[in-house]
């Protein structure tokens, strides 16, 4: 099958022919019909995941049709149209037991821990808990659009952040996670303040509900805008990011009993990023994680979607073949293109 390889951390991708995968006992073979490029992928590109061993196939947000089933799955059969979130679950750990796959104790991640879906086919293991099927209603470009990015702000939004109708949710960063987020605090009900350092970016939050847009590199204080803007400050904010200064922001334009959700990757120099603990400690705000989304959620998302009041295709940004997929990657830290970029041509 034809796939895009790296060698070497950091040293250009190439197109290449490798070996079709094989279905493990508990897994299907997966025809890639649309698969996102996403940051997460740029991450391990750069060598900031440790689950990556050389050479390497990334990609992991993937939407397509069963190819071939493992000999112990009894869920799927060949053709059936899917999704999957992009952290699966074992099914044996305490995690998995209570429902909480996205925190397994021995996850899996396609484009990670083994080759991803930036190729024709892709392996995907224990099959039963973790595949998603798809409406017959949704493309499988869509499909590929909710991978990490809308998923993960789904459960930032609805779940961790537990946002509400008339609530004031600060969404630091208008990338494919933080458009994601204002579409979905939106639909819940939000007001949304968006913030970024481009405009392109933020007028196109402006049409997905942000009633309010704020260019971090044109205002000195941005969280001092923000409380300004929603007259003391959010009661939800999520760093949709993933940097020192989007997080301590983040945490900074709360008011009191407010919360912040940690969504983009922090890695690397980032990892111990500075927060304002006194501020935590004496107006008693929330500090929570969100990564990723169980299979089992994604009922209450795909109904949204499918009744209306959520739109993911709107997000999408350009569409690219396999071949143009390593220099997308690559270039993913500087590139300045709005929406979602997904392979659709292999």
């Amino acid at each position: 099958m034809k796939a895009v390889l790296y060698e070497a951390f950091s040293k250009p991708p190439h197109l290449t022919t490798v070996p079709d995968p094989t279905p493990e006992p508990h897994g299907v073979v997966v025809q890639v019909m649309a698969t996102g490029v996403c940051r997460s992928d740029w991450h391990g590109w750069k060598g900031h995941d440790p689950d990556i061993t050389l050479p390497h196939v990334p990609g992991h947000e993937l939407a397509g049709t069963v190819a071939a089933v493992g000999r112990d799955v009894t869920c799927w059969r060949v053709g059936d149209r899917v999704t999957m979130p992009f952290v699966a679950g074992c099914g044996h750990c305490p995690q998995c037991h209570a429902g909480h796959q996205q925190v397994c104790d021995h996850q899996f991640q396609p484009g990670f821990t083994h080759w991803g879906s930036f190729a024709e086919y892709v392996s995907l293991h224990q099959a039963d808990l973790n595949l998603v099927r798809l409406p017959d209603s949704m493309d499988f470009t869509t499909a590929a659009s909710l991978g990490c990015r809308f998923v993960t702000s789904f459960r930032a939004v609805v779940d961790q952040g537990r946002a509400k109708a008339g609530e004031w949710v600060a969404v630091h960063g208008a990338g494919g996670v933080g458009l994601s987020a204002i579409m979905i605090a939106q639909a819940q009900g939000a007001q949304v303040v968006a913030v970024d350092i481009s405009e392109e970016k933020l007028a196109l939050a402006r049409t997905l509900g942000a009633l309010v847009t704020v260019n971090a590199a044109e205002t000195d204080d941005v969280p001092a805008a923000i409380r300004a803007a929603t007259h003391g400050g959010a009661h939800l904010s999520i760093d949709a990011l993933g940097h020192p200064a989007t997080c301590y922001n983040s945490v900074s334009c709360l008011r009191k009993r407010g919360r912040h959700v940690q969504v983009g990757l922090m890695v690397d120099d980032y990892k111990d990023a500075k927060i304002p603990m006194s501020r935590v400690l004496a107006d008693e705000l929330e500090i929570l994680g969100s990564h990723g989304m169980q299979a089992h959620r994604y009922d209450a998302m795909l109904a949204m979607i499918e009744a209306g009041s959520l739109k993911p295709e709107r997000l999408i940004g350009r569409t690219i073949s396999l071949e143009q997929a390593a220099e997308a990657l690559t270039t993913m830290d500087t590139a300045t293109d709005p929406g979602v970029t997904v392979i659709t041509e292999f």
